[in-house]
This record gives structure tokens, C-alpha cells and sequence, in this order.
């Protein structure tokens, strides 16, 4: 296998005209130098340097080989620099997938800010509440209602998704207030169900989880169509808490059973494991974290290594 090093320092022995020039253009010391050109000429068989006590000349063979390697290291520093502009012009395409409702509250205004503060980047984002397999899809980055155990992703809890029992005050009035889960058996319910989201209610009586089962006559896999159901007083709904905080102070649904939490979701961000994480995904995810903080602050679950205190603190 070729030894970059070696080529390197050859390259530079020869432009520094001795031993003790290219040591000091490389900081590497004189034996070292010396040591690595008599490797180089061990392995290729070939005297590639006369030494003199006044000065060092190439050989027929150090000259010949030279002249290839120089366009090849030329052309491998060019690479370099092409590389570093290109990673300085934030650039490229980004697949993003995430839950509908979640798209249209919270992720719509933050793509527009962030693609307008980077015009060289476009994003393709499908909204959907379907399973979604990110690797097989090509999808660079993944937003879903649900903990992730795809062993092929790097993923970050970013925040709870609270939900809760609610209920139109019409609906109440006539069918009587839960006091306890085991009043919910006497209801209707309006269930949210879908690849990603467990349709169970599961409440917390301070010593066990109980599974409430009401009478289910609409089940949808739209929060937001659960939502709206629940206003027209068809029954009782469990939404995240985000998506019916306005209906909830306006007094169209009545929060149920506060003293019984129910069992919680996350938001979850993930993205595929690689070593590299490319500079359009850095930035994203950082512009993502530095909403987050600004509107949950401490409630931000899981932060990743690279997001730095000052972004946590904005």
C-alpha cells in the first residue's frame, strides 16, 4: 500500500534541495526524513537521490518519479481547497419526513426562515403519519411521534409530546364528567391511531397503569381531525396538548382527569449513522435546536455533541 507520507516528504526534499529543508517545511525532524526516503527507495527498488556532502540530485528514476507524483499532489491539494470552499458554500438538497400536524404547527415557519437564510439549499418535506423506513427511502432527515429503536439511525429525544384527555363542554354536559379512568367505560371515544401512534389509553393512578377502553365509534390517524371531532361534541379525544392549546383556552374542550397522567410520546429527530456528518445537516439541526430552545428552553430533552452552550442558551 502507498504511503502518502512518503510521497510527500520525497516531494518536498526535492523542492527544499536537502534533508534538513523539508524537515523544517514539514516540523517533522532530519532522521525522520532521512529514515522515510530510504523506505521509499528500499520498497520500489530504485535510488531515487544522489547524496553529496554539498547537495542532494535526482536520479533518472527520482527525476521520472517525481514529475508524476508533483501533478498528482498538485491535483490532491486542489481537491482540498475545492472541498473547503464547497463545505464554506452550504449547499444541497435535504429529504426531511415528519408527522403532518407536526409540519404544519411547528416546522413550517422555521423551514422558511432557514432557506431563506441559506438559499443554496432546497428541501423536499413529506408530511405523513405513515411508518417510514429512512434508510430504504433515502431520507436525510427524520422527524417522528415515537421512540426510536433503528439501530441504523442516530437519534435525539427533543421534547415530550403531552397529551391528555379532553372533551367538548356540550359532550360533558350531557354525558357527565369522568372523576376516575374507570368512569371512562361509560363514554364514547374519539381514538387517534396510526403506525406510530398507540391508540391505548393509559393512565397512571399513582400505583399501576390502567388501560381505559371506552366505546370507540371514530377512529382517525389525524390529531387534528380527533381535535376538530371532539369540539363538535362526538366524545371524548387523548391529542397532544400543542395541537389543542388554543381550543383548550377558548374553552371548546375541557381537559379530563388531570390527576391521572397519561403514558407520554416524544418528538423525536433522527438521521443516518455515518461518520461524517455533512455540513447541510449540521446546520439544519442546529437552526432545528436553536427553535426548540427558544420556545421550550429546559424542556429540550437530548442535545448533540456538536450544538454549543451558546445555542442552548438562546
Amino acid at each position: 500500500m502507498m504511503d502518502l507520507n512518503r510521497v510527500q516528504i520525497f516531494a518536498q526534499v526535492v523542492e527544499q534541495g536537502s534533508f534538513t529543508g523539508a524537515a523544517k517545511a514539514l516540523g517533522i525532524t532530519k532522521a525522520t526524513v532521512s529514515r522515510k526516503i530510504a523506505e521509499l527507495e528500499a520498497d520500489t527498488g530504485a535510488q531515487l537521490l544522489f547524496r553529496t556532502t554539498r547537495a542532494l540530485k535526482l536520479t533518472e528514476a527520482g527525476s521520472s518519479y517525481y514529475n508524476r507524483i508533483n501533478k498528482i499532489l498538485i491535483d490532491l491539494q486542489s481537491a482540498e481547497h475545492q472541498l473547503s470552499a464547497q463545505q464554506q458554500l452550504i449547499k444541497g438538497n435535504l429529504k426531511i419526513v415528519c408527522p403532518i400536524e407536526l409540519g404544519q404547527l411547528f416546522l413550517g415557519p422555521i423551514f422558511a426562515q432557514f432557506l431563506t437564510l441559506y438559499p443554496d439549499i432546497t428541501i423536499d418535506a413529506e408530511l405523513t403519519n405513515r411508518k417510514v423506513d429512512a434508510i430504504e427511502e433515502g431520507i436525510d432527515l427524520l422527524f417522528q411521534i415515537a421512540d426510536s429503536s433503528d439501530t441504523r439511525l442516530q437519534s435525539y429525544a427533543l421534547v415530550n409530546a403531552h397529551k391528555s384527555l379532553m372533551a367538548s363542554p356540550a359532550y360533558l354536559a350531557q354525558h357527565g364528567t369522568p372523576k376516575v379512568p374507570q368512569d371512562l367505560t361509560k363514554h364514547k371515544a374519539i381514538r387517534l391511531q396510526s403506525a406510530h401512534i398507540e391508540g391505548a389509553w393509559k393512565l397512571f393512578d399513582g400505583k399501576s397503569w390502567i388501560i381505559a377502553e371506552p366505546m370507540t365509534q371514530l377512529t382517525v390517524n389525524n390529531v387534528t381531525l380527533a381535535r376538530e371531532a371532539a369540539i363538535a361534541g362526538l366524545g371524548i379525544t387523548a391529542v397532544p396538548s400543542i395541537i389543542a392549546q388554543t381550543a383548550l383556552e377558548k374553552g371548546h374542550l375541557i381537559p379530563l382527569l388531570d390527576d391521572y397522567p397519561m403514558s407520554q410520546t416524544k418528538v423525536v429527530l433522527s438521521y443516518p449513522q455515518r461518520a461524517y456528518l455533512p455540513r447541510k445537516y449540521r446546520v439544519f439541526i442546529e437552526f432545528i435546536y436553536s427553535a426548540l430552545f427558544k420556545r421550550w428552553g429546559s424542556q429540550v430533552l437530548e442535545v448533540p455533541d456538536f450544538i454549543s452552550q451558546a445555542d442552548t442558551s438562546a
